[in-house]
């Protein structure tokens, strides 16, 4: 009787909660779904430009599903901006391959059906020369994914922090007793903001620090302009982590959270190439802040980008955070309409 009265109990507390059993039910089948559509999504075809190819040839490359792009004028330049995976330019006395090698793994089967083509040609593989535009022929597939991982490092942490801090703020009665005096709602936001927003800056920088010199994290660009996105990262994580935490009653409903807001921003944050998803999912990835965040550490770190080139994302994740900062102001007009 005594074991059956605990178990009823736990039945209609859990019957009550319906954040809980949403979590219990959907959630996961939410996160399948997107994981299935993810690992079902079609690889796209490898894209070689070739200079100089005989018709032959350029056949040749097409039996072994290569999308080849005949350009007798180009340029490593070119082969930046138009993002194709390579160039093979055919002189006389070689044949030289230029990998983009902005994902080691496509560079390496580039280069093994390069070679089933060029298979009845054994001499022009014996005078194949192979350039690299980043990276070199050592690049890891970790080395793609360590600017990513420093900054979701930065994000997770940061957003569960400040949402946990700031769920204590309220259920202790503190953030009612502050909205009790005439101070504005902005002023309260603006204070937590900057209150908590140091603390996140410090763990920014001891990430960052720690990644590159400890751990040895791959990165060819400026230490400032990694510490300057992952810094407008957790200004976002900050911003939304106190944005979710007005809705959530406890500790375990911030963490709720996770599985919603975190876990699928994982799948965008570029370990999973978004070219070869199909368009809606594309799109889904555009408005998560990660996937900018990714974009902008992966070209610094990996590629090496100036601040104009990555500028772009460093707008958009500053216009997520002032999204999330009015939201916050504006959800405060529950205890407060000024």
């Amino acid at each position: 009787m005594r074991i059956g009265a605990i178990v009823t109990r736990i039945i209609q507390q859990m019957k009550r909660d319906k954040r809980t059993l949403a979590l219990l039910f959907v959630a996961p089948l939410l996160i399948l779904s997107l994981m299935y559509f993810i690992f079902n999504s079609n690889e796209s075809e490898m894209t070689l430009v070739v200079s100089n190819g005989s018709t032959p040839f350029i056949e040749k490359l097409k039996e072994v599903d290569f999308q080849v792009v005949e350009n007798n004028d180009f340029s490593i330049a070119k082969l930046k901006e138009k993002e194709y995976d390579g160039w093979l330019a055919i002189e006389q006395s070689e044949v030289k391959l230029t990998l983009l090698n902005d994902d080691p793994s496509s560079a390496k089967a580039l280069m093994m059906k390069l070679s089933q083509a060029l298979q009845p040609e054994q001499s022009s593989m014996l005078h194949l020369k192979t350039e690299y535009v980043y990276g070199d022929e050592n690049t890891a597939i970790f080395d793609i994914f360590s600017p990513m991982l420093t900054g979701f490092f930065v994000f997770f942490f940061v957003f569960l922090i400040t949402g946990i801090a700031l769920l204590k703020e309220r259920t202790s009665g503190t953030l009612e007793r502050l909205l009790a005096t005439p101070i504005k709602r902005s002023e309260i936001v603006a204070g937590y903001m900057i209150g908590y927003g140091l603390f996140a800056l410090l763990q920014t920088i001891i990430i960052v620090l720690f990644g590159i010199y400890v751990l040895d994290i791959v990165h060819v660009g400026s230490i400032w302009l990694v510490l300057l996105i992952n810094i407008v990262v957790a200004l976002v994580s900050l911003s939304l982590g106190a944005l979710l935490s007005s809705f959530a009653a406890s500790e375990f409903q911030m963490m709720q959270f996770i599985p919603l807001v975190i876990i699928p921003q994982v799948f965008f944050s570029g370990i999973f190439p978004l070219d070869n998803m199909v368009e809606w999912l594309q799109n889904i990835g555009r408005i998560m802040p990660l996937y900018y965040a990714a974009d902008a550490l992966n070209g610094v770190m990996y590629k090496g980008y100036s601040l104009s080139e990555i500028f772009a994302d460093l707008v958009i994740l500053a216009c997520f955070a002032l999204v999330f900062i009015t939201l916050n102001i504006i959800s405060l007009k529950k205890y407060r309409s000024l």
